[in-house]
């Protein structure tokens, strides 16, 4: 069985990534108040995720004010699916051998 991605294993990565999945792009301020994590604590995140190819960020200004979004990519995209897929498959497991199907 192949390793739980550990970039995306990180639970409030693994937030990050499926609040994404969910929408077209999410800026700064909604993931900050929807996740509840500091803004330092936020851009970590967002950077790991950013140099695994798994987030894209967009930098803008409104007049002088900076405005971060945030999309999944395609990668990102498929690497949180096939957490998901890996995820159900040791879930399965560990049923079966409850089960003694060992």
């Amino acid at each position: 069985m192949a390793e739980l991605d550990r970039l995306i294993h990180e639970p409030a990565r693994l937030r990050i990534l499926t609040i994404l999945a969910g929408v077209e792009a999410a800026d700064f301020n909604f993931l900050l108040n929807t996740l509840g994590l500091t803004k330092g604590n936020l851009s970590s995140h967002m950077d790991r995720l950013e140099k695994a190819g798994y987030v894209r960020v967009e930098k803008s200004f409104n007049g002088r004010i900076p405005h971060t979004e945030f999309q999944i990519t395609p990668q990102g995209k498929e690497a949180l699916e096939e957490y998901w897929k890996q995820l159900d498959s040791i879930r399965n497991l560990g049923a079966e051998k409850l089960e003694g199907k060992e």
